[in-house]
């Protein structure tokens, strides 16, 4: 049984929230890990522009201080995303996360992402688990000596919900490591968007993408190994992924993923219980919260973190404002809010998976700090 660690979001004077994480911090066991000249990867989502649910940058800036003042060496990360946005190359990523405000006169150290320009920065790191062989994983992560997650707690379409091992898993993989998570074909070419411009030819480290005669990209299928190079690359929507995977085998990549990234190193996950939307972050828009504002969750182990906090959200009692109205059949009080939202899903295969290679454990302990 691991311990979970609550605070909720009351404050009094000479108390604020800011205070109230460093206290729930503290107790959960941060300052037990030895930071001294180690670099720390604060892992984060910094939100599509026009989405307001993300964790507020004065967050991360109270754990980055934490680290600092033990002789650490922070940074604030993200990868790049596989889909089309305002966060799917570096360039681009940044100025997202400088307009939501994780810059470093905010946050006190840099913002740095951690596949690279064009999300084609990763390591492959060995894992032999069920369905992955091995894993891509930023290189700035894969090279971090300690992975601090925060996680914005609301819901998921792939994965009912996203929380530690969603950000972690998913969110820390390189562009080939999302599409290795997403699918289980290979990429294809759109023709028509093609404009031949090489830059798929030049980056395929395995030779398996050439100009035709009619100077558009073609992949040889018996050399591709599915890398996503290619989409990671081009810049004209041409090479793209094909979304065949099933939600239950995502799921369980999601959790090899999270254990490539932590194994061996020390790590530790706070969750936070606000602005609990229907869908992720990555959407350019925030649907309002399915249940009120509850608190903030932390501990050392991010299977028994998510466990508890999807089961705080599910005893709370849903906003009839929100989406978990919206559709057909009647919402019943105490029904799981994620699995209602999104059907097709099933959260705790994720949990499962993890629990079954290691990561921890989905029997928790809740000590409410309040």
């Amino acid at each position: 049984m691991s311990k979970v660690y609550f605070t909720n979001l009351r404050t009094k004077p000479g108390k604020n929230l800011l205070d109230k994480l460093e206290t729930l911090a503290d107790k959960a066991g941060i300052k037990d890990i030895d930071f001294a000249k180690k670099f720390v990867a604060i892992k984060i989502h910094f939100g599509e522009p026009g989405n307001l649910g993300y964790i507020r940058p004065n967050y991360a800036a109270r754990i980055v201080k934490i680290i600092k003042k033990t002789g650490g060496l922070p940074f604030v990360t993200d990868a790049n995303t596989l889909y089309s946005g305002q966060r799917s190359n570096a360039v681009d990523h940044l100025n997202a996360a400088m307009e939501n405000g994780f810059n470093p006169m905010v946050l006190g150290c840099n913002a740095i992402i951690a596949d690279g320009v064009k999300g084609t920065e990763y390591r492959e790191i060995e894992i032999n688990l069920k369905n992955c062989k091995k894993a891509m994983i930023g290189s700035a992560i894969a090279d971090a000596d300690i992975i601090i997650s925060m996680n914005h707690f609301k819901g998921h379409e792939l994965t009912g919900f996203g929380g530690a091992l969603k950000n972690i898993g998913m969110g820390c993989a390189s562009r080939g490591g999302k599409l290795d998570i997403h699918c289980t074909s290979k990429p294809r070419i759109d023709t028509e968007k093609c404009t031949g411009c090489n830059q798929c030819v030049r980056n395929c480290i395995h030779s398996a993408v050439h100009l035709n005669n009619s100077k558009r990209a073609e992949i040889n299928y018996e050399i591709c190994v599915g890398c996503a190079q290619c989409v990671a690359v081009c810049m004209f929507g041409a090479a793209i992924p094909v979304w065949d995977g099933s939600t239950e085998i995502a799921n369980e990549k999601i959790a090899e993923y999270s254990y490539a990234v932590l194994k061996d190193k020390p790590n530790f996950h706070i969750n936070f219980l606000m602005n609990i939307s229907p869908d992720c972050d990555c959407w350019g828009n925030n649907d309002a919260s399915v249940v009120a504002d509850i608190g903030i969750a932390a501990s050392m182990d991010p299977v028994a973190l998510d466990r508890a906090c999807a089961d705080i959200v599910n005893k709370a009692p849903a906003l009839k404002n929100s989406f978990i109205f919206d559709k057909d059949e009647e919402y019943i009080e105490g029904e799981d809010k994620f699995n209602h939202i999104h059907p097709i899903t099933d959260w705790d295969i994720c949990l499962r998976h993890a629990e079954k290679i290691g990561l921890g454990t989905r029997n928790y302990e809740l000590i409410d700090l309040d």
